[in-house]
């Protein structure tokens, strides 16, 4: 790994899943494909263009994945004020994400690890543990790379929506099974009745309910 921290904005470059999938191939940690490039490579084709490729792990394995790492790549974390800290020179029970993986040798960064919730037997949703899937549910097997689940994609994205976000629900929602789009449905109007997402879900069978990030009087 690099001693010299490197620019917190030089070039990104988006690996494909497959050069994702061999990176990581040596590690045991729990990962799998995230937001947008996970939603491309369960429609089968990209949606957009994507700044970024984003990968999750959990809080238990996040440890074990960037210790496994290629001896040319290294973690770093934002400490604030555009400040980067190296991975392993973060407290133990820091909570500094997205980590941002970094290509010492091209002076690129590569990858963004997200670190999710989760027990042995299902995922939970980092905002509102309330949200659970099993994790066959939640993270499916495409092609042999692990990818989270369309819909678990776009719970993550019903929070605050930017136009980007807007395109790629357009383009996945029509594509969901009716079990994984009523599983939409519920998750956006229990966890977030504000986002504007819950305008065109909104039903008398499914109040809203009190949301994580409603303001506390």
């Amino acid at each position: 790994m690099t001693s010299q921290v490197p620019a917190p904005a030089p070039r990104w470059v988006t690996p494909t899943p497959e050069a994702v999938a061999e990176v990581l191939e040596q590690t045991t940690a729990r990962w799998w494909l995230s937001g947008g490039v996970a939603l491309d490579r369960w429609l089968g084709r990209s949606i957009r263009d994507r700044p970024h490729t984003d990968v999750s792990t959990t809080s238990r394995d996040v440890a074990q994945l960037v210790r496994s790492l290629p001896a040319s790549l290294s973690a770093w974390a934002s400490g604030g004020e555009g400040v980067l800290v190296p991975w392993a020179e973060l407290p133990a029970d820091a909570d500094l994400q997205p980590v941002r993986i970094h290509d010492d040798d091209t002076d690129t960064w590569v990858l963004r690890l997200n670190v999710e919730d989760g027990s042995d037997q299902a995922w939970v949703y980092r905002r509102d543990p309330r949200l659970q899937l099993p994790w066959d549910a939640a993270v499916l097997d495409i092609d042999g790379i692990p990818t989270g689940a369309p819909e678990v994609q776009l719970v993550w994205k019903a929070l605050r929506p930017r136009p980007q976000d807007d395109i790629d629900k357009d383009a996945v929602l029509p594509q969901l099974s009716e079990e994984a789009r009523a599983w939409w449905e519920r998750a956006v109007l229990s966890i977030h009745p504000h986002s504007t997402w819950s305008i065109h879900v909104r039903s008398p069978l499914f109040p809203a309910k009190a949301s994580w990030n409603r303001t506390r009087r």
